[in-house]
């Protein structure tokens, strides 16, 4: 197949996406996000009897607090974060807090329920630590592929596509979040930030492997035409490349079931991560380094294989 003939079809699909999402985020509310962002109530539930975690979730959404997240501690404690809880607005009102902890009292058993607010501080300097630590990782990637591959001309090019591939990739997950976000009221919250830096990990990897491919049949100078080496390259490397993103996404799929509400805002961004991941090492970073090299952004022509 002609993958890098079909390039042109390759780039619209990721501007669409982009696009859409970009869209989405300037439509208000930009994202649902969770507690962290905007704060709330942690409430910690402890029962003398075991009790089911779907039961404790039904009566939360009865409560009107649908976006209750509910971990369990244990058979009898449970920790459930929430919007922030009001307060009474008259004297002789019970507050949400004592409403809640009256109707788990009645519909589910005796439990002690201890609560505290919680500030969107620590994710905005969690945002902000992960903003850091991918334009630090960006760096390193960039100096470890151009090192790595330093004995193929220009290889600084191939860390560059690489990066661009992983910026490519975190532009589709937060745009489809937004949207999601709008469809079916997916939060973003601290999983979401965890997931983020894992999609930018697994993408770079995945890129590299195809560059590694490409390095190794430049060396072998089985063309002197890039479009034929490159397209080689990935033929050679698609089937391990999905073998891998489909093994991935089976264990997903198997957290999903067993793991819990709890971390689906991780899993969702996984699994999108994945798919854009795999998506653009094949026709995202190498079809960039194809245009690259044929058409020169700084510079005379490319010699990545030519030489």
């Amino acid at each position: 197949m002609d993958f890098v003939g079909k390039r042109r079809w390759f780039f619209l699909l990721s501007g669409i996406l982009i696009i859409a999402g970009i869209i989405s985020i300037l439509i208000p509310p930009a994202f649902r996000f969770g507690i962290e962002f905007t704060g709330g109530t942690v409430l910690t539930l402890t029962f003398e009897d075991s009790v089911e975690q779907e039961s404790l979730s039904s009566l939360m959404s009865d409560l009107g607090h649908k976006e209750a997240v509910i971990q369990k501690l244990g058979d009898k404690s449970f920790l459930v974060r929430t919007k922030t809880l009001q307060e009474p607005i008259q004297e002789n009102e019970p507050s949400e807090r004592e409403q809640i902890e009256e109707a788990i009292d009645s519909e589910i058993g005796n439990v002690i329920l201890e609560g505290a607010a919680v500030s969107p501080i620590v994710a905005n300097e969690t945002v902000r630590n992960a903003i850091i630590a991918i334009l630090f990782a960006s760096l390193a990637i960039l100096f470890y592929i151009s090192w790595a591959f330093r004995l193929v001309p220009n290889s600084f090019r191939m860390g560059t596509t690489a990066i661009i591939a992983a910026i490519h990739d975190v532009l589709i997950v937060v745009g489809l979040f937004s949207i999601l976000g709008k469809v079916i009221d997916i939060e973003i919250n601290a999983m979401f930030i965890t997931g983020v830096l894992t999609v930018v990990g697994y993408s770079v990897h995945d890129t590299i492997v195809v560059f590694d491919r490409i390095r190794e049949n430049t060396s072998r100078r089985i063309s002197r035409d890039i479009v034929t080496t490159v397209n080689m390259s990935i033929m050679e490397t698609i089937g391990r490349s999905l073998t891998t993103s489909i093994t991935t996404l089976i264990v997903i799929l198997a957290i999903f079931l067993l793991g819990g509400n709890t971390l689906n805002s991780l899993l969702v961004t996984l699994v999108i991560g994945i798919i854009t991941g795999t998506y653009s090492s094949i026709f995202v970073a190498s079809q960039l380094l194809v245009v690259w090299e044929q058409k020169p952004i700084f510079g005379n022509r490319g010699t990545t294989i030519e030489n």
